[in-house]
């Protein structure tokens, strides 16, 4: 094992405490940082979740589509969260054999180097206030400019244009990161920087998942692009050094002073590790505000030609990096939610699945919510959401039905995106996230796939991968194998749909798409 220094081509050795090798003792501990909340988890040997503690972080808008997170309150709950989970098993930092961080994706923090405060509000990967950057960057060459090197298109999800920003906004911000006084990362920086001394030495890395999806690495040197760095008028100085994704960074100094940082992953690929699809062809998706399937295509980089999203699943040590394509939905879950807080047609998010089981089809009805645009495959930023189909015959049950249907039907277009890329044919889904629970949703997918969908016994999979990689970094556990077997199926949904009704449900769909497009013009 090796870990990481200051310099950026440099490794020392580490010595675990005591100079021995974890048993099967211990507990790994995983934080997931998410865009609403912060939960802590323990981890025991055999994978079973053991301890538990979350809390929610204010969201703040100061203006029309801008999002806003305070890294510092976040950092607090971190420190608050890790020993109150700890301490649900009597746990001793003695105890705990690694930390695995998991965290949402995109979101920029900019903080002192010296103070280790925060120097602005962190940018939340939903925020849009990049849109006239982005039409900038796209006006010479389109939105598949810089995708040979970085696998992406430019849209406002991304944190790279974030940070040029950030740069633009505040010339004396530039000039502190060009003399690297004010550093820039995502939240799994943010949290390492902390863990292992902040102002005092801290580590500044990112994982290569997280770095995947700045815009700024080269997916095949997995380093920073000069040219991306050129483009976007970001220095390198400020930016953190790119890691792999299960490796120990250091040891933490405080919170659980002398445990082993041993991974960060982005929590969509920390999904896609804790559900185990180690094997090119296999995906999960995770059903929560937005939905994220994620397919594993190998050591060899897929280019997508199909509105899928090119990025890292992971990197173990020194071994070759393991590519995924992703298709990102932007409401699903955020559906429910309308529907309960701004329509009042239910009042809490499981009465969909009742309602919906009132009728037996969406009689004719088709809900496509593109609130804020379309995400994969169609990348439509234009589009709006739509319901259409509607008589006198349709009832809030078929609206209800529609909506899951929506669910089920955008799964669909990322599927058919990948099997055309990629050239395998899903097998199988395997499932997470807070709407697994929703039974009729879960068949409902598994019928428009005409393809099983499973769910783990373990739900928690973004956690659960950062603590498999973390545990893996210092040899908690030896290789994926045991990992595999430490994976259980809870519940599995076969198609029962016959393929007339689905090929006649998925060409109305697509007709109902296609009229979303084009709705608001500049």
């Amino acid at each position: 094992m090796t870990r990481v220094t200051e310099d950026a081509h440099e490794t020392a050795p580490v010595r675990l405490p005591g100079d021995q090798r974890p048993e099967h003792r211990g507990y790994v501990v995983a934080i997931d940082q998410g865009t609403t909340s912060t939960r802590c988890i323990l981890f025991d040997h055999a994978g079973r979740l053991v301890a538990v503690a979350q809390r929610e972080h204010r969201q703040h808008y100061p203006r029309p589509g801008w999002v806003e997170h305070d890294a510092a309150e976040i950092w607090r709950n971190v420190a608050r969260l890790v020993p109150q989970a700890m301490a649900q098993v009597e746990a001793t930092p003695a105890d705990v054999v690694a930390i695995g961080i998991a965290n949402q994706r995109e979101t920029v923090v900019a903080w002192d180097r010296r103070t280790g405060d925060p120097v602005s509000p962190a940018v939340v990967w939903q925020d849009t206030r990049t849109t006239e950057l982005v039409e900038e960057f796209s006006a010479h060459g389109g939105a598949d400019r810089f995708t040979d090197v970085c696998g992406l298109p430019l849209t406002t999800y991304f944190s790279g244009p974030r940070i040029t920003w950030m740069l633009r906004q505040d010339a004396g911000l530039r000039r502190r990161a060009e003399n690297g006084d004010v550093l820039f990362g995502t939240m799994d920086s943010w949290l390492v920087w902390n863990l292992t001394g902040g102002p005092d030495g801290g580590r500044h890395v990112t994982d290569v998942t997280n770095a995947s999806r700045t815009m700024l690495m080269d997916l095949e040197t997995l380093d920073y692009s000069e040219r991306m760095l050129a483009e976007f008028g970001i220095p390198r100085r400020a930016l953190p050094r790119i890691v792999p994704s299960s490796q120990v960074y250091g040891a933490a100094t405080t919170v659980v002073p002398g445990a082993l940082i041993g991974a960060a992953l982005g929590d969509q690929q920390a999904a896609l590790f804790g559900q185990t699809c180690f094997s090119p062809g296999e995906a999960k998706c995770t059903y929560g505000t937005g939905s994220f399937l994620l397919m594993n295509t190998g050591t060899e980089i897929t280019r997508s030609t199909h509105g899928l999203l090119t990025t890292v699943a992971h990197r173990i040590g020194e071994e070759p990096p393991v590519y995924a394509l992703e298709g990102s939905i932007a409401i699903t879950g955020a559906l429910v939610q309308w529907l309960r807080d701004n329509l009042g047609l239910i009042s809490t998010a499981p009465e969909i699945e009742t309602l919906a089981r009132t009728v037996e089809d969406n009689g004719g009805c088709y809900f496509v919510p593109a609130f804020s645009g379309l995400f994969a495959p169609h990348w439509r930023s234009e589009a709006r959401g739509l319901v259409i189909g509607l008589t006198s015959f349709v009832t809030k049950g078929h609206i209800a039905r529609a909506a899951l249907e929506a669910t089920a039907w955008q799964t669909r277009e990322v599927v058919e995106a990948m099997d055309a890329d990629s050239g395998l044919r899903l097998a199988s889904l395997r499932v997470d996230g807070g709407m697994t629970s929703n039974n009729l949703l879960m068949q409902t997918v598994a019928d428009v796939l005409d393809a099983p969908v499973v769910r783990p016994m373990v739900n928690e999979t973004v956690s659960l991968g950062a603590a498999y990689a973390a545990g893996l970094a210092v040899g908690f556990w030896p290789d994926l194998d045991a990992l595999r077997r430490r994976w259980h199926r809870a519940g599995q949904w076969s198609p029962t749909m016959g393929a007339e009704e689905r090929e006649l449900g998925w060409a109305y769909w697509q007709q109902a798409v296609q009229r979303t497009f084009d709705w608001i013009r500049h």
